[in-house]
């Protein structure tokens, strides 16, 4: 029965979803040439709290645990899990203090309304995973860039998302980059809970009802041992994925 309801929800969903891209793509475009970065970014941020509150139309109600006192004033550099793209905007509106970029796939960096502009344009990474060079070259200058601005770095070691909310090894060489380039960065690890519950059924129709969480465990500083660090890491993040 809830899957039969999650149809017409789902295209509900879609429309609203679609309908926010199309309306904040020239309103970024707008920020960006008039005002500059910074009304960009808030246009940004307010974008993706509009995309939250479209995931509301299925049920879906987050809740994002911070009781870290993590500064403002230096490069922060932000793993987690990844269970769905829907992990992205609860992470921009919650952690937009600290300008979060994200490392994303080339291929999401055309064609989609809002989403490939901030891509583009926001201080994001696009990686070709076909091409290591261009990929390792792009992670250098995001490391480059967060340490020069004190902006932060988002990045999901895992390399795709996880269909049933049980974390994949974590593929390093991403982030060891990242932690070379920007030595001075602070960790951030986060757990992230039941977002692929959005994608239970594939793309279509979406899963209602998800209680989607995330908690930001304390920061680690960077003290030169890499391996042990990222495994330092990757433990926290998984002690905090319960897998249901």
């Amino acid at each position: 029965m809830l899957k039969l309801l999650s149809y017409p929800l789902t295209v509900l969903f879609f429309l609203l979803f679609g309908l926010v891209l199309v309306i904040f793509h020239p309103i970024q475009w707008f920020c960006l040439k008039v005002f500059g970065y910074n009304a960009h970014k808030k246009s940004v941020s307010i974008l993706n709290w509009f995309i939250m509150r479209c995931t509301n139309v299925l049920g879906t109600r987050y809740s994002f645990k911070n009781n870290q006192d993590i500064p403002t004033d230096r490069p922060l550099i932000i793993v987690t899990n990844h269970q769905s793209m829907y992990d992205i905007p609860p992470i921009i509106w919650y952690m937009r203090k600290y300008h979060p970029k994200f490392v994303s796939k080339i291929e999401l960096g055309k064609g989609i309304p809002s989403v490939s502009y901030n891509l583009r344009h926001g201080g994001s990474a696009l990686i070709d995973r076909k091409d290591p060079k261009q990929s390792i070259s792009e992670l250098q200058k995001l490391a480059k860039y967060i340490n020069e601005n004190n902006r932060s770095a988002v990045i999901f070691p895992e390399g795709t998302r996880s269909r049933n909310g049980v974390p994949k090894p974590f593929r390093t060489t991403g982030l060891k980059v990242m932690l070379k380039n920007a030595p001075e960065a602070l960790l951030v690890p986060i757990s992230i809970n039941n977002s692929w519950k959005l994608l239970r059924y594939g793309k279509f129709p979406m899963g209602l009802g998800s209680q989607v969480t995330f908690e930001v465990h304390p920061p680690i500083e960077n003290e030169g041992k890499v391996d042990e660090l990222i495994a330092q890491i990757e433990s926290t993040i998984v002690a905090g994925v319960n897998n249901n």
